[in-house]
């Protein structure tokens, strides 16, 4: 597993669905500058544990658009089968209502260059392309700042969903550390106290 943790994101153009539009040519290049990002990959459209996680990132749009960070989510299926997911009722197991850019990696370029793409291709000697697994992402997720940098990633295996407040808590932790020039202790929170990155800091943040 790659660590991106301090280089450029990758970049890409595929096609996204933001609510029931579908836009062409969807890039990160749009928030350059301007936004933090939240880029996260999920397995599969029409599944289980990835609606919970969906609904989630919708319910707290405010908080991470309050943060300026922009919220867009990324799987294998096609744009079609995005859209059609998010016309079916949560009560059907659908994400009717999300509002935030999925992104379509048909391909599986995308999640291969954040090297979140879960099994194995091959050239058998026939010259066939053989697929081990299933080519399908993991869940992956990227703090991105606004110069296009990863500042931070965690992968989960399939089974294993995500934590909203982990993910609200490293934006709080990066946007301290920008403002303030302290760096952010375990298990620090927005209004917790930080440290000073020295000797003397760490010293008096131990003391107390």
């Amino acid at each position: 597993m790659s660590v991106l943790v301090g280089k450029k994101a990758p970049s890409f153009s595929a096609k996204a669905v933001v609510g029931e539009v579908i836009v062409e040519d969807f890039s990160l290049e749009q928030f350059l500058g301007e936004k933090y990002v939240i880029l996260f990959f999920y397995p599969k459209d029409f599944t289980f544990v990835c609606p919970t996680e969906l609904h989630r990132f919708q319910e707290e749009i405010a908080e991470f658009e309050s943060r300026n960070v922009a919220v867009v989510g990324c799987s294998t299926d096609t744009e079609m089968s995005h859209w059609a997911w998010l016309q079916t009722p949560k009560a059907k197991g659908g994400i009717q209502g999300v509002q935030y850019p999925l992104v379509a990696d048909t391909n599986k370029t995308i999640a291969s260059a954040y090297d979140v793409l879960a099994g194995e291709w091959d050239v058998n000697e026939e010259g066939q392309l053989v697929a081990i697994g299933e080519m399908v992402a993991y869940r992956g997720l990227f703090l991105i700042d606004k110069a296009g940098v990863v500042r931070h990633q965690v992968v989960n295996d399939m089974p294993l969903g995500r934590s909203i407040v982990e993910a609200l808590r490293v934006v709080d932790a990066l946007q301290h550390f920008e403002s303030h020039g302290e760096v952010c202790p375990m298990d620090w929170s927005r209004g917790d106290k930080a440290m000073v990155p020295d000797h003397a800091g760490v010293s008096s943040y131990l003391a107390n």
